[in-house]
């Protein structure tokens, strides 16, 4: 089996964000007795190939998750910002296993892929596309945009359930297959698979190694990433985990490099990193709780002596002071991005190479715009 770099889940997270525009109905019912609001939504189910020679895509996969976040992240649809849930699974070793159902907590989507193990060698690609379909809860409005990518290197046509079977249940409820094959080529049944679903098939040059630029606005940007976790409240159940997640993932993106921890950082200051489920700013902003109706013991110790106007006074502050931190990262990211993208200009011109990100990126780009999305970078 081949090795496989970044381009896999790049393509795969491209895909994602590319998409996640898409305008649903309604939300479905909140908790704590919150009022439902309309929202755009986006569901990707992501399927890895984990058998023994993956962990080189398995490592970089880590890494660059918040550049590929970065990359779509003001796609719009009429003017209105995505809720992106993804869930994700790895099938190199039978039974395919499901390591995180379909959330838009993208820490989540994080610590499920420094998660996973690298072992096995049967890669049964119908089973685990069978297993997304019926498993996840996937939203029954047929105006939400639901996609599986799969990606791997062995024949499609392997283990107990037909890929063709697989593919078509997953269609019938709205879910566009994507494949990737991780080598030159695109085998009949990965190539089968896609146009079953309405999806697309793409292969990979798996020679070409992960190249990060650095610019002199990382090493700023990391900083003030790390500064954003000091403006998140801590509520409820979920609060600390929550927060320990946060920090958690902060340090693996540390650990990848100050590239992924400067590109993890952009993300938390964008609309798609979302933690409603254990931050209260989150929550407020999203209508999800009321402060005269928490439990003093749902707080966070500095406010369970607070009044309700006390209460309302420091998340207002806390958000303030998020707001502001975010303006930052985003004022010093566009600078980078203008820096990266001469960087980009003169490697390609030099090596001949690195194009084919760019052009997979706009072949998706070429589909979204036909259901009319629109990108806020103006590419």
């Amino acid at each position: 089996m081949t090795r496989q770099p970044f381009q896999l889940l790049s393509l795969i997270l491209i895909g994602m964000i590319t998409f996640a525009s898409f305008v649903a109905a309604n939300e479905e019912a909140k908790t704590d007795g919150a009022i439902a609001k309309s929202n755009p939504k986006v569901q990707i189910a992501i399927l890895l190939d984990n058998s023994g020679s993956m962990s080189g895509l398995i490592n970089q996969a880590r890494s660059e998750l918040w550049k590929i976040v970065n990359e779509f992240a003001t796609a719009k649809l009429d003017g209105a910002s995505p809720q992106l849930e993804v869930a994700v699974y790895h099938y190199g070793n039978p039974p395919a296993t499901q390591l995180v159902q379909l959330t838009d907590d993208l820490d989540r989507v994080s610590e499920a892929l420094f998660g996973i193990p690298v072992s096995g060698g049967s890669e049964y690609c119908g089973e685990v596309i069978d297993m997304a379909t019926k498993e996840l809860k996937w939203n029954a409005d047929d105006r939400n945009l639901k996609m599986i990518f799969i990606a791997g290197n062995e024949p499609f046509t392997q283990g107990p359930v037909d890929y063709r079977t697989a593919c078509k249940a997953a269609i019938e409820k709205g879910i566009i297959v994507n494949t990737i094959h991780c080598g030159s080529g695109i085998p009949f049944g990965w190539r089968d698979g896609a146009l079953l679903t309405d999806g697309k098939s793409m292969n990979i040059n798996h020679t070409k190694a992960v190249v990060h630029i650095p610019a002199p606005q990382d090493e700023e940007i990391a900083k003030l990433g790390v500064e954003l976790n000091k403006t998140y409240i801590a509520y409820g159940k979920l609060g600390k985990a929550g927060r320990d997640r946060q920090v958690a993932q902060d340090g693996n993106a540390a650990n990848s490099s100050l590239g992924s921890a400067g590109q993890r950082a952009v993300a938390k200051a964008n609309g798609l990193y979302r933690n409603s489920a254990w931050d209260l700013s989150d929550a407020l902003k999203e209508g999800k709780v009321d402060l005269a109706q928490i439990k003093p013991e749902d707080l966070p110790e500095n406010m369970r002596k607070m009044t309700v106007e006390e209460r309302g006074a420091y998340v207002k502050k806390m958000q303030d002071e998020r707001s502001a931190i975010q303006k930052k990262i985003n004022t010093l990211n566009a600078e980078r991005v203008k820096f990266v993208a001469e960087k980009q200009k003169e490697l390609a011109e030099q090596t001949g190479d690195a194009t084919l990100d760019l052009a997979l990126i706009q072949a998706i780009r070429d589909q979204a715009t036909k259901k009319n999305f629109s990108f806020g970078d103006g590419k």
